[in-house]
């Protein structure tokens, strides 16, 4: 809890990576649903679990995270179509899809271009976009948002061109290897549109500080809230 207590005057939002809980058990969970719950009233939650299911399975996904879990917005792959997505959105909730992710091995499967000349994961950015448009709120953007990895700038840019009121989650800045450069593409010319998580570097600051662990993170999340929002002020003079 002092970790979120930390991040609260610099973070808008918060990922709870799912997996690094669900290995210790029910212990883990119970400690999942603490966090969760200790974040509702100060940042937008997100559960990254991915799932990836249709039907009952995918409803039952969808009742945890709308229910005891209580999230804003999950993680899941569009594998199987809308029929992942929907159960989470007829539930209230927000989903980011998998389209464009920051591992490298994932490059085989994602940039292999199809007959059309669209990549793979511009065919899957375009079926989430079109899927989106039924989900758009008034604000413009649409509640079925994507996963797309700082570290794929270029991908990211021309998904950003194709998917104009889809939200953006960007992994990978950081200790992935993504900068502030590849993280801009993200944005659309608003200077809108994107999420960028850092982990590591924030969560494990403490690492290369002398300080104690509490300052490193409060001064990691600071760091990074500045990084972007000067980049994002330099853009806008040069008219990027």
């Amino acid at each position: 809890m002092e970790l979120l207590e930390s991040v609260e005057p610099f973070a808008a939002a918060v990922k709870f990576q799912s997996a690094c809980f669900e290995r210790w058990g029910s212990r883990g969970v119970a400690a999942l649903e603490r966090c969760l719950a200790a974040s509702r009233e100060r940042f937008l939650v997100i559960l990254d679990w991915k799932r990836g299911d249709i039907g009952v399975s995918s409803e039952h996904y969808a009742a945890a995270a709308s229910g005891p879990l209580k999230c804003d917005w999950v993680t899941a792959s569009p594998y199987l179509g809308s029929d992942g997505f929907d159960p989470f959105l007829k539930a209230g909730l927000g989903v980011f899809g998998l389209v464009r992710t920051s591992n490298a091995s994932g490059d085989s499967i994602q940039s292999p271009r199809l007959a059309n000349g669209q990549s793979v994961a511009e065919m899957v950015g375009a079926f989430t976009a079109k899927c989106g448009e039924l989900h758009r709120g008034e604000s413009g953007w649409s509640s079925l948002g994507a996963v797309v990895g700082a570290t794929k700038a270029a991908d990211a840019a021309a998904l950003r061109k194709q998917m104009s009121h889809t939200p953006f989650l960007v992994p990978g800045f950081g200790a992935q290897g993504g900068s502030l450069d590849d993280v801009l593409s993200c944005f659309d010319s608003r200077g809108q549109g994107a999420l960028v998580t850092a982990s590591r570097s924030v969560i494990y600051a403490h690492e290369t500080s002398a300080g104690s662990w509490r300052d490193a993170v409060s001064e990691a999340a600071r760091d990074l809230r500045d990084q972007l929002a000067e980049a994002m002020a330099t853009r806008e003079r040069i008219g990027a």
